[in-house]
């Protein structure tokens, strides 16, 4: 995709990104890795599960598994601030024919971005974070930081004990 600049010229190309807010942090997915948005509902514990699996769901007919992004990054979970507090959202995802519902805190909008705001993952960033991530965009004073779908959804022994 070519992203256009006030004059309509095409600047370059662009990557589109679903933005999902966890805590004060603002990340992104890759738009082609998204396949639905919703509000979980119904989720079932599983006995023994690691900490970031929150549970099972049905989506569509679909048993999908919840996988916590708070949890996955090594992040407290949210404290509710009263009876009111807004509905968590998910995000659905696949990984080798099995489909997950990412529970986030909020979900932004789509941003097409182009490679002028497009850096490396600093080396500062936690190494939790660093790992799951491809780079980073910074936005007026704002890092997006774009997840990495595989290794967000790659569990194994490690990753369940880093987080």
């Amino acid at each position: 995709m070519q992203a256009a600049n006030a004059n309509g010229a095409e600047t370059g190309p662009t990557d589109e990104y679903v933005t999902v807010y966890v805590a004060d942090t603002l990340f992104g997915l890759a738009i082609e890795r998204v396949h639905d948005v919703f509000v979980p509902s119904g989720v079932t514990p599983v006995p023994l599960a690691p900490s970031e699996i929150v549970g099972l769901l049905n989506l569509r007919g679909r048993v999908v598994t919840a996988v916590c992004l708070r949890r996955r990054l090594g992040l407290p979970d949210a404290v509710a601030q009263d009876d009111k507090a807004s509905p968590k959202m998910a995000i659905g995802l696949e990984q080798t024919g099995e489909t997950f519902a990412l529970v986030v805190d909020g979900v932004g909008e789509v941003l097409r971005l182009g490679a002028d705001s497009r850096e490396a993952v600093p080396i500062n960033l936690d190494p939790r974070w660093r790992n799951l991530a491809t780079c980073v965009h910074r936005l007026d004073g704002r890092l997006l930081v774009i997840l990495d779908v595989d290794a967000l959804l790659g569990f194994s022994a490690a990753g369940a004990k880093a987080a």
